[in-house]
């Protein structure tokens, strides 16, 4: 009987701590930041197509304007090989979602005077200094023409990758084995998504002290009031994780990973590896759109926010985000021209998603955020990132006399 009540109680604190997480969220009508109440529910019949359809087992969208929540909708399944619905609260696998947040930690100990951006990172992982480039013609290493700088770690234009096979305890111990790899290209030269986070992660904990988890923890999470993402999900939350899922021949979905508890690891990889939920990803969201302040709790310095997403990497080097049409930031794809891009977005907006479905995009013109929780790996195969942004888009209504002429070298259309 005493089991029994303190299984109960524990449920009731846990019920409470959810509920308040919850109520925490500045919601408010739509109407009352220039969107539409009648507008914004084709989002609820736009996903739930795609889960009668078999699609996607469910999703959590959320969007908010002008620091407001104007919808927040959980739907279909979390788990639907055991009938779990989805709910507001379910914990995602983020995976390359992860590179946001990383990347801020590393802007956040810049600010600290630290280091420069153009300084190489072999300062603190001498072992990367001298390194060499592999010819992509002729397969010869040669020397690269420059050291590879935390600037080229944070725009993926540093060349540097992994060494495939098992872990090992840390990346720490990753970063040092994969040393004598050569490099893909000469730093700075191109553009190429791969590694460069983790060498990113590896400098916070150099710089910092601390593993990232922990940084991430205590100076990130805890003032945001994000509760809910970790590398290590806890085992009492596990029944609140979705289930991923891959497309089969049809495209329908079927199961790839299900929820279970995996022993907490020492591992903390900057390109993947956190969880978390969509309320979560609004806080650090808004905070950035915020220029790197949320709820009276300052992260970064608003100068700072706008180089992160003003693009660093210049023309000339072509990336792929949904389409083209997009450089990159300090941690973030930024939409440069948008007659180039599938996303109905504005100039300067800032983006990324994750492999297992993931995606958000802040849209600094509007004082929009758009964050899309779905578990399918790969998603390569059907439109619902960029459609997202159109289902979103269409339901903003006011005059354009009422916006903010501003933003990262653009300036709203009048």
């Amino acid at each position: 009987m005493l089991r029994l009540a303190l299984r109960m109680s524990s449920l009731t604190l846990l019920l409470a701590a959810l509920a308040a997480a919850q109520s925490d969220l500045p919601i408010a009508k739509p109407e009352t930041v220039g969107m539409s109440s009648k507008r914004l529910e084709r989002i609820h019949a736009f996903i739930q197509d795609y889960i009668d359809t078999n699609q996607i087992a469910g999703a959590v969208t959320l969007v908010a304007r002008k620091g407001k929540i104007v919808h927040f909708e959980a739907q279909g399944w979390r788990y639907k090989e055991e009938n779990a619905p989805m709910d507001k609260d379910t914990i995602f696998s983020l995976m390359s979602m992860t590179k946001p947040f990383v990347s801020t930690a590393l802007m956040m100990l810049w600010e600290d005077g630290k280091f420069m951006l153009d300084d190489p990172i072999s300062k603190w992982l001498p072992s990367y200094a001298n390194k060499q480039v592999r010819d992509q013609v002729t397969g010869q290493r040669v020397p690269a023409a420059h050291p590879v700088t935390v600037r080229n770690i944070l725009t993926h234009t540093s060349g540097l990758s992994l060494e495939p096979g098992p872990r090992p305890k840390t990346l720490l111990e990753e970063i040092e084995k994969s040393a004598p790899r050569p490099l893909a290209f000469q730093p700075g030269e191109r553009w190429q998504y791969g590694s460069s986070t983790d060498f990113v992660a590896a400098l916070v904990e150099k710089i910092s002290g601390m593993t990232v988890d922990e940084f991430l923890r205590q100076r990130i999470f805890e003032p945001l009031g994000i509760r809910d993402t970790y590398y290590n999900i806890p085992q009492e939350k596990v029944n609140r994780v979705a289930a991923v899922y891959r497309p089969d021949k049809d495209g329908k979905i079927a199961l790839l990973r299900k929820p279970v508890y995996h022993e907490p690891t020492t591992y903390f990889p900057g390109v993947a590896g956190l969880n978390g939920t969509a309320a979560d990803y609004f806080r650090f969201s808004q905070m950035v759109l915020n220029g790197g302040e949320y709820e009276g709790h300052r992260l970064l310095g608003r100068m700072t926010v706008d180089m992160m997403i003003s693009n660093q990497i210049g023309a000339g080097k072509p990336i792929y985000i949904r389409g083209g049409g997009y450089g990159f930031g300090l941690g973030f794809a930024v939409l440069t021209d948008p007659s180039k891009s599938p996303d109905a977005l504005s100039p300067g907006t800032f983006t990324w998603g994750g492999a297992d479905g993931t995606l958000f995009w802040i849209d600094p013109v509007e004082e929009l955020i758009g964050i899309m929780m779905v578990q399918i790996n790969p998603y390569s195969h059907f439109n619902i990132r960029p459609l997202y942004s159109v289902v979103v888009s269409q339901a903003v209504v006011d005059s354009l006399a009422g916006q903010k002429p501003k933003v990262i070298g653009y300036d709203t259309p009048h």
